[in-house]
């Protein structure tokens, strides 16, 4: 019998506006694939990233254009060679998984997780914004073990102090999304680890990145927008310290299963991100994070309803997701 696929955008408001330094969004605009065989049935999440050249109508065309290998029973191995990587092939990656374990009755964990599953503490997020009213996001926070900060403007030393003093009991993430130069890197980063952050994620641009090999790291630097597939680590050795993994951009957990142990052997740090998605995004994820030097999955806390079932949140951490969610 040949599988039945339906392809749905939805969209999720998000509790306050989300900024970063490329602009603002106030709903996540998710894109959810179902597979179903023989009476089960799998979901997959993807979030499409307009950084990346991706569009809503765009990764739903990328999806429907598979919509008869997909019918036809392609396995995660053969769609690694017929999709790029891209929220298109991670939403049906993970449709897939989610399918398998529906129909075998054997969890995703058990197939991927080497240790007893466990709650991991994820960073929460704080939107770009003047030094004053992200110190004052810091302090409703300042309880939060980890916390992420965007900023990637002119004014990051003052947003850095304004954070760090206002939650001095808190380990800190800056993400600058690009939002640096060769001008100011060196500056921003001594001044970072004098305020004793504990990782920076992308600093420049992908792919002008190149003064982070000639220069001091004395805070660790993480790449997030540098890096997609396990193809693209050996060019990041002696740029970066650690990589960001998002299923979004490896287009699945099947490739960022590959990254991820690539990445160990290479000698990075794993730190496992997500869009701004729902906890069907989020689930995948938490799996993937299990053993992480960091976690960033915070997408479902962000928004003003999530699905339910959704993950469990208690405060900072997350909980592997129930096999009624997915896996």
């Amino acid at each position: 019998m040949a599988r039945v696929i339906s392809v749905e955008s939805e969209r999720f408001p998000i509790a306050v506006t989300f900024t970063i330094s490329r602009g603002s969004k106030t709903e996540a605009e998710v894109i959810t694939v179902t597979i179903g065989e023989n009476g089960h049935i799998g979901h997959g999440e993807c979030v499409p990233y307009r950084r990346y050249g991706e569009t809503m109508e765009g990764v739903r065309e990328a999806i429907e254009a598979k919509r008869d290998r997909i019918a036809g029973g392609i396995s995660r191995a053969a769609l690694l060679d017929v999709m790029t990587a891209g929220a298109a092939r991670n939403a049906i990656d993970c449709a897939l998984w989610d399918l398998e374990a529906k129909a075998s009755g054997k969890p995703v964990a058990a197939s991927i997780c080497k240790a007893p599953l466990r709650a991991l503490e994820t960073a929460y997020t704080l939107s770009l914004g003047e030094p004053e009213a992200m110190a004052a996001q810091a302090r409703a926070n300042s309880a939060r073990p980890l916390l992420k900060v965007k900023i990637g403007g002119d004014n990051d030393i003052a947003r850095i102090r304004a954070v760090a003093e206002a939650a001095p009991g808190s380990r800190i993430i800056l993400d600058a999304n690009e939002g640096w130069t060769d001008e100011n890197i060196v500056e921003n980063l001594a001044f970072a680890a004098a305020q004793r952050i504990a990782l920076i994620e992308q600093p420049l641009p992908a792919g002008r990145d190149g003064i982070l090999r000639h220069i001091a790291h004395p805070v660790p630097i993480c790449a997030d927008e540098s890096v997609h597939e396990a193809k693209d680590l050996e060019a990041l050795v002696g740029l970066y310290d650690a990589v960001n993994i998002k299923l979004d951009k490896s287009g699945g957990l099947t490739a960022a299963l590959v990254l991820r142990d690539r990445a160990r052997e290479l000698g990075f740090g794993i730190m496992v991100g997500c869009m701004v998605g729902t906890s069907l995004a989020m689930a995948p994820a938490v799996l993937l994070a299990q053993g992480a030097d960091f976690v960033d999955l915070d997408g479902a806390l962000l928004l003003a309803r999530d699905r339910e079932p959704g993950l469990v949140y208690e405060g900072s951490l997350v909980s592997p997701p129930d096999r009624a969610l997915w896996g």
